[in-house]
């Protein structure tokens, strides 16, 4: 794949050659993309019919690059008579300036053409390409060129228009121009991508920033989220530097939702820019003790979509958190599920895991009491819709054979889930994980009644279902001969034997035996599942395994973020360090932002972490894993009124600084610095 530029604002993003050019794509999303629709397929300069090439490239920020670009072949650079500077940004809409500077001693005369197409596809067709139901016209003036796509309702439009006239053609552009010696030309391209309501209104001009911002804006606003954010003082260059990234890029990733007007995180760029239950969830725990604010947009947002009829397309039942939501045209003509799409086992624990947890932190003791009802619909359902057997477990199976997804757990491609042969079990399926989330939902959501919902009543039976599904997992998924917990059951009740980096999740959810412990945190730093960089999806020796495989190999940061709190609440603090640490070495090697994943490579096979070629990045719950890091390093946990901290800082990190943590408890400061060699392991 070739090297890629992307520069975002909220859920619209732009990916490009190191040109800057955009040539037509069907297996990797390179264009301009808005609420899942790409409104430029393509966008190519060149210099009296020449294409450039790339001297240097400024991307340093998220929402603008620059491009210094010279004609010809690399070898012919240093006779070049005519360079040229390309400055673009995503501020609500697209703007580009486009400099051409004379290096010759007289005057001369060019071309400069931009060719420009948009095909207007839906984001699920970038991989599956199809002939466009809908039709596009084609309109121009002296200044602009007008694109139109409709398919009867579904109205998309891509409007430019230049600042100087130019011979504006159904292709393009074509500008003839003089430049004195040594002097420049310059124009300023802005596009529109313009997304129609069914009354013919521009949405985005409904929302609260009107579809456009400034510059300034966006870097002022952007400062303004990562100086409320703690402040980092640390030894550690990886850490300050993953730091620092995770907070620029949850800045960058924030949009506008159509449905609501809010600020949600988009999930990742390019395939993810876009609201996701479970993505969402575990970014919003993962950012929880830094920026509390971003959470409750989610938690409402996921509220207010819950599920509450039986719809077989859309994968809904009562109760049922959503799993993603899209905007394009074929979410519109319902040739995809996701208008909302349900189809996730996994968000409907996690949502009322987050609650929890957000109160906890915050205090907000009204949004718990405002959101009861959408909790106990949640917990309604883990028993009723959930229990596809009336076995007590958590199990899926989706209602839409053909478009719905097969696999509705976090490690949702088709071969996600295996027996330790590589063999794949039948449908319904009970993953480890799913129950120790709704263990961990029960026994919050009892706190959530007790204390607030004036419930005793329902806390006591919370805890009793939770206690039960404790010691019937214990008995049902735990493999005495191989010393770990099954990966899943199947729908005969047998275990799927696979070691899977899952069991983390256990550790994290609380639902693993206290003699267990010891086990599940020796497989998960042993060699068949720890790679030197992380902990694998997939253990190497099982059939399955592929290093570069989406979900049987691969090292997802998210992943270990959330083993490493695992190990932590297990009390297994210099192991979870150890995975801090490979997590923040592997985050140097992509300039400290962690991709979605990367290959499962041994360390000293590598020596560095092989990049995943199709890795969204940035990716949100990726972003988030440096920060979960961190409260994992520090040991922070809410108690009542109070921030408990106890440090446990890996060896060679030095002083790790937190200030100004915020919550229930207004500010706080957190300082923990790694043992000296002469110091003895604390006790777990």
């Amino acid at each position: 794949m070739k090297e890629l530029v992307s520069i975002l604002d909220g859920n619209t993003f732009l990916v490009s050659d190191r040109r800057g050019d955009i040539e037509p794509s069907y297996d990797f999303p390179t264009g301009l993309f808005s609420f899942d629709t790409r409104f430029l397929s393509s966008w190519v300069l060149t210099l009296n019919g020449e294409r450039l090439h790339a001297l240097s490239v400024d991307d340093t920020e998220s929402y603008r690059t620059k491009f210094f670009l010279a004609p010809g072949e690399p070898t012919h650079y240093l006779d070049a008579k005519a360079s040229v500077i390309r400055s673009r940004a995503i501020v609500g809409s697209f703007e580009e300036e486009l400099t051409v500077l004379n290096h010759s001693g007289a005057e001369v005369e060019c071309t400069v053409r931009i060719e420009i197409g948009a095909d207007f596809a839906d984001l699920f067709e970038i991989k599956r390409p199809r002939e466009k139901l809908g039709k596009t016209t084609v309109s121009v003036s002296a200044d602009e060129l007008r694109m139109t796509y409709r398919r009867e309702a579904f109205h998309r439009e891509t409007l430019v228009k230049t600042s100087v006239p130019a011979q504006v053609d159904a292709n393009g552009m074509t500008f003839r121009i003089r430049i004195a010696r040594n002097s420049r030309w310059t124009t300023r391209l802005h596009v529109s991508s313009v997304v129609y309501g069914a009354r013919g209104e521009d949405i985005r001009a409904t929302l609260p920033y009107g579809g456009s911002r400034s510059a300034d804006a966006i870097r002022a606003e952007q400062q303004e989220l990562i100086d409320r954010a703690p402040k980092l003082g640390c030894d550690c260059q990886p850490l300050a530097g993953a730091y620092r990234r995770s907070l620029n890029d949850l800045a960058a990733l924030r949009y506008e939702s159509i449905a609501l007007g809010v600020r949600l995180l988009a999930a990742g760029l390019p395939w993810f820019m876009t609201l996701f239950g479970r993505d969402s969830i575990i970014t919003s725990l993962q950012v929880l003790p830094f920026l509390p604010e971003l959470v409750p947009p989610t938690i409402l947002m996921l509220a207010g979509l819950q599920g509450h009829r039986v719809d077989d397309f859309r994968d809904e039942e009562p109760g049922k958190i959503l799993h993603e939501l899209r905007y394009g045209e074929t979410a519109g003509f319902e040739e995809q599920p996701h208008s909302p799409y349900y189809g996730s086992a996994d968000a409907t624990p996690l949502f009322i895991i987050l609650i929890d947890e957000y109160e906890r932190w915050t205090g907000d003791a009204a949004l718990v009491r405002r959101l009861e009802p959408q909790v106990r619909a949640a917990l309604e359902w883990i028993d009723t819709y959930g229990d596809l057997l009336g076995t007590g477990y958590l199990w899926y199976q989706t209602r839409n054979p053909e478009t719905g997804l097969q696999n509705q757990c976090w490690k949702d491609s088709w071969d996600g889930i295996s027996y330790a042969d590589g063999q794949l079990p039948g449908f319904p399926r009970a993953t480890c994980e799913l129950q120790g989330y709704a263990y961990d939902a029960k026994i919050r959501a009892a706190r959530l009644a007790r204390t607030f919902w004036n419930d005793p009543e329902y806390a006591d039976k919370l805890e009793r279902e939770a206690a039960d599904l404790k010691h019937r997992f214990d008995r049902d998924f735990w493999m005495d001969d191989r010393g770990y917990y099954a990966l899943a059951l199947d729908a005969d009740g047998r275990q799927v034997d696979a070691l899977t980096s899952n069991i983390g999740h256990l550790l994290w959810s609380g639902i693993v035996d206290e003699s267990r412990a010891a086990k599940v945190v020796e497989h998960l730093l042993g060699p068949r599942l720890f790679s030197g960089w992380g902990v694998r999806t997939l253990a190497e020796d099982e059939g399955r395994y592929n290093p570069i495989g989406y979900h049987v190999g691969t090292v997802w940061p998210f992943d270990n973020s959330i083993i490493a709190w695992g190990l932590w609440r297990y009390g297994f603090r210099d192991e979870a360090g150890v995975i801090c640490d490979a997590m923040l070495a592997a985050s140097e090697f992509f300039d400290g932002r962690l991709p979605e994943a990367f290959a499962g490579y041994a360390h000293d096979l590598t020596e560095y972490p092989v990049e995943y070629p199709t890795a969204c990045s940035p990716q949100a719950w990726s972003t988030g894993t440096p920060l979960l890091l961190l409260r994992v390093i520090l040991g922070l946990e809410p108690q009542g009124e109070h921030l408990i901290i106890d440090p446990v800082v890996p060896p060679g990190m030095g002083r790790v600084e937190l200030l100004d943590i915020p919550g229930r408890w207004g500010m706080v400061d957190a300082l923990g610095r790694s043992r000296g060699p002469e110091e003895q392991p604390r006790d777990g």
